[in-house]
């Protein structure tokens, strides 16, 4: 660690909203300004800094120092204390007032202003309303130094101070005080442990009952991380016994007291002789989710006169299909349900399906919604249907400001029939917010597989709907044969089926094929093969573009053949040029491939697109990515949003598809090799798909078909009674005369 003591000579760069700031610090008379970087809060040129950090080299800037910590030296002359006052810290007092105070206090003048402020008002020229100005513009400047300086004592990055002073303002400390444990839950990103440690610090006993409380809501919220919509009441006494020392008893007053305050929902399983622990806002999501179907499939659905030859005229003249008998039957049903799933492998005709669908529908004249969950696979649905397609959350107003959807059951959805494609990515709450918004006059079509792997949010949807049985269900089996030519689809069916994928290792070009296998046990030898894969091998046999239609896929982040190590290794091999870095650690260049990791909707950006980095201005410290024709600027402090995306996670490929695909797969990453994980890795390739690894590593994931279950009691409420009426879902309820009268629920 080095510590530099200098003048903030000039800031180069501020970021208001998280104080990433990139200065030159001039640290003696003679010396060359240094250049510094990290989270700043609040600093101003002029000002005599205390600097701790580490020195870094970049490739086109040289040396620069990295902040750990900084801390502002006050001037002590009266000289110092006059520039100082004079920096422009303090809007609208000038040299005069400056002087005024200089000549009344001399050196004792920032004393006075930060301990005394009522005694500015003795200065000549400056009244109560300039004396109070000058204190309230000292108290702001120096908050946040004051909640960097708590932060450092607590062993806590400053990072956060930023967010915390967004979120508490002046009083940050005093609140941190009185209860630490409110920022794990008032803040993004800082979590229980943090809190912990910072209560802890202060002398907070362990078995205080707000320190309980938030153990609780931690362990829920990392089962909720892990999928599950719910915790047994038993996991949670055992883990705050193990890992926290709370006695059981006053874990259960705790989860009592949770309850009380509206924050927890505790209820008796079906299935096993114990309680399940809810947060608030999942057990309204997923019972939400039962009554809204539940009366959904309550109204009746009015006949519609349109027979089996009509249809199958229609979807011939439009889309010059001729459907399958299976085909004809899953269109007709949808004509008459309220809600109907579909569901199946690849190359079984679902995409058919949804354009069958949009035909007789339009030749009905009904209004339809296209929509998935992602961005991708919004663009992926349009293009197949040649129909417009957004995300859920676009059809449903998300208002990013506000955390807010505007469509909702007071402003519904204007839909006659909404498809859902790629359904086995939405989560609880989208599908809870999904269904608030859909009139009991439309139809629902989800479409999804729901042996690909579930979504990253809580809970099962797709899935519990169809094990409920209570819901129209049609599986697609039959492969149609232009699909049955195809390795990659017979293959996934295989795979699906627990069966070895047929390993095709010869790949001469006078005897191509879509589906490869090439064995390679040893990581390092594998992240060498992979970047030969993209960057000649592919191009030359196949014609592929190495950036552009190449995608990798690997199951975890770390490690060897992770997506850090290959992404560092495949950007060398096909995007090691000099244009110009982002961030100060050189991380990107121009015409990267990168990949945005949560949504932004400010930006419209969301979670998983990918694009291409076209400009890195240095100067004011931005760059631009291409995201399908759309250009997106970002500050460099921004770009912590950004990711190399050479090579992604499979979980991150879901509801994409791509001209090739090379999987590594190997022993090393046997806690995630799972049949689903494989499954869905082969099926995001449309032409090409490479498996790099060991078939020992293929047998592990096709043995593994029994992934970790996510708890979830959305099947079983859909099982039980018949839920909430459709007329009183539409806030219809009878009055004491038998008359209609709106009623809210």
């Amino acid at each position: 660690m080095i510590t530099l003591e200098g003048h903030l000579e000039r800031i180069t760069y501020y970021n208001e909203e998280n104080h990433y700031t990139v200065a030159r610090l001039k640290t003696g008379k003679d010396q060359t300004p240094v250049t510094v970087i990290g989270f700043m809060p609040a600093v101003s040129p002029g000002e005599t800094l205390k600097i701790k950090g580490r020195w870094e080299t970049h490739p086109k800037y040289g040396q620069q120092l990295k902040v750990d910590s900084f801390e502002v030296i006050l001037p002590a002359s009266v000289d110092g204390i006059k520039k100082y006052l004079e920096s422009g810290f303090i809007k609208g007092i000038g040299p005069k007032i400056v002087a005024a105070l200089i000549s009344h206090y001399k050196n004792r003048t920032l004393e006075i202003i930060e301990k005394n402020p009522e005694k500015l008002a003795d200065v000549k020229g400056i009244g109560k309303v300039k004396a109070a100005h000058i204190s309230n513009s000292w108290r702001e400047h120096h908050a946040i130094r004051d909640i960097m300086r708590f932060l450092q004592g607590n062993g806590i990055t400053t990072s956060y101070s930023a967010k915390i002073f967004k979120e508490y303002g002046k009083d940050a400390v005093n609140i941190i005080q009185n209860d630490p444990y409110r920022i794990a839950c008032d803040i993004s990103g800082i979590g229980f442990y943090i809190a912990d440690r910072i209560a802890q610090n202060l002398g907070v006993p362990k078995d205080k009952p707000e320190r309980i409380k938030a153990c609780i809501i931690h362990i829920i919220e990392q089962f909720v991380a892990q999928g599950h919509t719910f915790a047994y009441e038993e996991q949670i006494l055992k883990r705050c016994e193990n890992l926290f020392k709370i006695e059981r008893s006053k874990t259960k007053d705790a989860m009592l007291a949770l309850v009380d305050a509206g924050e927890l929902v505790i209820e008796k399983t079906a299935d096993v002789e114990t309680y399940a622990v809810y947060l608030k806002s999942l057990h309204e999501a997923e019972t939400g989710i039962a009554n809204r179907i539940k009366a959904v499939l309550s109204v009746p659905i009015p006949p519609l006169c349109i027979d089996p030859q009509q249809i199958t005229q229609e979807v011939l003249r439009k889309l010059a299909i001729k459907l399958s008998s299976e085909q004809l039957n899953v269109l007709q049903e949808c004509l008459s349900h309220r809600v109907i799933v579909i569901t199946g492998g690849p190359g079984t005709g679902k995409t058919t399906l949804i354009r069958s669908i949009n035909a007789v529908f339009e030749l009905l004249g009904k209004r339809i919604i296209l929509a998935a969950p992602t961005g991708r696979a919004a663009r992926r649905l349009s293009e197949v249907t040649r129909r417009e397609a957004n995300t859920v959350h676009k059809i449903l107003g998300y208002n990013f400001k506000d955390d807010f959807f505007d469509k909702n059951q007071d402003n519904p959805l204007d839909a006659d029939a909404i498809i859902i494609d790629e359904a086995s990515m939405v989560d609880v709450y989208l599908m809870f917010y999904l269904l608030r918004a859909i009139s009991m006059h439309c139809v629902l079509i989800l479409v999804g597989d729901t042996f690909q792997l579930p979504s990253v949010g809580p809970g099962n949807v797709l899935a519990d709907i169809i094990n409920s049985k209570k819901i129209k269900t049609f599986e697609l089996k039959k492969i149609f044969r232009q699909a049955q030519e195809s390795p990659i689809v017979m293959n996934a069916h295989r795979v699906r089926a627990g069966k070895m994928p047929n390993l095709k290792k010869d790949y001469m070009p006078e005897n191509l094929s879509e589906f490869y296998f090439i064995e390679q046990n040893n990581p390092d030898r594998a992240v060498e093969t992979i970047v030969e894969l993209c960057s000649k091998r592919i191009p030359k046999v196949f014609n592929f573009d190495s950036v552009n239609d190449i995608q990798v896929l690997t199951p975890m982040h770390k490690g060897a053949v992770g997506t850090a190590n290959l992404n560092q290794a495949l950007q060398k091999a096909l995007n090691s040029g000099s244009a110009g870095s982002a961030r100060k650690d050189g991380r990107f260049n121009i015409e990267d491939k990168v990949m945005h990791l949560k949504n932004n909707y400010q930006k419209e950006v969301f979670n998983g697109d990918i694009g291409t980095i076209t400009s890195i201005d240095t100067a004011n410290s931005r760059l631009s990515v291409d995201y399908y024709g759309r250009k997106v600027a970002y500050d460099f402090a921004e770009t912590e949003e950004l990711s190399l995306a050479y090579a992604i996670t499979v979980h991150k490929s879901q509801g994409s598809e791509y001209p090739a695909v090379v999987v590594p797969i190997m022993t090393q990453h046997f806690a995630l090799l799972q049949r689903n994980l494989l499954y869905t890795a082969i099926t995001r390739g449309k032409k090409l798909v490479i498996l790099v690894g060991s078939k020992k590593a293929i047998n592990i994931a096709l043995k593994n078909d029994s992934p970790r279950k996510r708890f979830s009691s959305l099947a079983n409420r859909l099982m039980k009674g018949s839920g909430i009426s459709w007329r009183k879902c539409m806030g219809i309820e009878p009055t004491r005369d038998g008359s209609s009268a709106p009623h809210r629920i």
